[in-house]
């Protein structure tokens, strides 16, 4: 192909510039946004950033394909763009979704949904003036956990409470206010690594202490522990192994029997328990969780735990225990850095008074409502969803829909080897993949997120609320429509 001359060129860009010039200025098309109602609905100077965005695009197409500017530039598609784009960086990046995995405590979404009380109450108090650290008796300062301390102890039979914002927090101010500068000795089978890449081997490191392995990986045994006891010892730590199980030939000594070696030789025992959890939930057939009030029997110095996951409240590391302890956590600096707001304080007190009855309080929190469905009401529940979607969408013969006996997640690092039964709602669509109809329902403006077995959507009820069956459904007669 010969080379374009010199004159060739420069007419080129003539005519290009030409076309180009056809575009509106931004000012023209700023007050054009005004009449379409943009300004003052978005902020100005959004609406102009969205503008030359958009200008830019159709430049380049312009150039790119050597196309008239009318054969691009339409206004009804721009202004579309401009808007939808404007909207879009505008809504809130964190929104509800309709949890349909089965899995309760969803770390990903969210983990533990807050009980009806306890977000009433947030919502009451985050928008006004509210006496956190204010005594209304005394008109004097006062400390912003003192309330829910004085529930924690009466619910875990501590001496004193603390709480923090959350359990990885409370593990760090325990090593930091206890053992910095000394040994922690931790057995080799629970140097876990937890979701976020929060592994106990660098906490203890970061807390300024000097990590003391002892035992095997499966098989750790009191003697071991008490080999490697010195003057330079300040912690027995004990941790929950979350998601991470050994199985078979395997051991650890028992938390009374470490809480004997650690009194004997005046070394606090700290507990980790990971998840928490203030009810027995053997009575409702759920095994391998002990409660914070066990522990507290079991006789340990320090216990720390999660506010949200099994205790069904807010995010929060709460600390229970000895009183001479806790103070010195509450009198260590970084206990300021990983205090709680307001929010999280009154979500978290709301949560803690529902555990004062134990005879309401499964009902009261979602979390534990989730966990303990029994087969036939999950049942139940499925076949309510089926019910609710064939309504939505029975005229359509490429629905395919079942009811299949499953299983759920505690989640959160909880009864990690739990199943709990279920009955799911499986949906196909003929013709469309079912990675295509996962894709488009948590792509929706409600979100709803599923799992795929074999080739179907699985809706599992255990964690979907009887008020999303419906938008459920809307969403499955949305599929219909792919």
């Amino acid at each position: 192909m010969p080379k374009k001359s010199e004159k060739q060129k420069s007419e080129q860009k003539s005519d290009l510039q030409l076309r180009l010039a056809e575009l509106p200025a931004v000012d023209e098309l700023l007050h054009e946004a005004s009449r379409r109602g943009l300004l003052p609905r978005f902020p100005r100077a959004l609406v102009g950033e969205q503008i030359r965005a958009q200008l830019k695009v159709v430049k380049e197409r312009v150039v790119r394909e050597c196309l008239q500017v009318s054969e691009v530039f339409a206004a009804a598609a721009f202004w579309s763009v401009v808007e939808s784009s404007i909207e879009e960086f505008l809504a809130p990046a964190l929104k509800p979704v309709i949890n349909a995995t089965g899995v309760v405590i969803h770390t990903n979404l969210g983990r533990s949904p807050l009980s009806a009380v306890a977000a009433g109450q947030i919502a009451g108090i985050a928008g006004r003036y509210s006496n956190l650290e204010y005594d209304l008796k005394t008109g004097s300062r006062s400390i912003r956990y003192v309330n829910v301390e004085e529930l924690l102890c009466r619910l875990s039979g501590a001496e004193a409470a603390m709480v923090v914002n959350n359990n990885a927090g409370a593990v760090l101010l325990a090593l930091s206010a206890l053992a910095a500068g000394r040994e922690v000795v931790v057995s080799r089978g629970e140097l876990v690594e937890i979701g976020g890449a929060f592994r106990i081997p660098e906490i203890v490191v970061q807390g300024g202490a000097i990590l003391r392995e002892v035992g095997a990986t499966n098989r750790t045994h009191l003697k071991d522990y008490e080999a490697v006891l010195n003057e330079e010892t300040a912690i027995l730590l004990k941790v929950h192994t979350s998601n991470y199980r050994l199985l078979g030939f395997t051991g650890q000594p028992e938390a009374r029997d470490l809480v004997a070696l650690g009194r004997k030789h005046g070394i606090p025992v700290v507990e980790d328990l990971g998840s928490g959890n203030l009810i027995d939930l053997k009575a409702y057939g759920l095994a391998g969780e002990p409660t914070v009030r066990e522990v507290m029997d079991s006789g340990v110095d320090l216990a720390t735990f999660s506010g949200d996951k099994l205790l069904g409240g807010p995010q929060a590391g709460i600390v229970v225990g000895r009183k001479d302890l806790i103070e010195k956590l509450k009198k260590h600096p970084l206990n300021r850095a990983l205090r709680i707001d307001k929010m999280t304080l009154v979500g978290l007190e709301a949560v803690l008074k529902c555990y004062l009855d134990p005879l309401t309080v499964v009902d009261k929190i979602p979390t534990l409502k989730m966990l303990t469905l029994t087969e036939a009401e999950l049942k139940k529940k499925a076949q309510s969803l089926r019910r609710t979607v064939v309504r939505r969408c029975s005229a359509d013969a490429r629905l395919k829909l079942k009811i299949e006996a499953s299983s759920s997640r505690a989640g959160g690092g909880a009864m990690p080897m739990v199943d709990l039964p279920t009955y799911c709602l499986g949906l196909q669509i003929e013709g469309l993949s079912a990675a295509l109809l996962e894709k488009f329902l948590r792509s929706r403006h409600l979100p709803v997120v599923v799992r795929i077995v074999d080739d179907w959507l699985v809706f599992d009820p255990r964690t979907i609320f009887a008020d999303e069956f419906s938008e459920i459904a809307r969403a499955c007669q949305e599929l219909l429509s792919l």
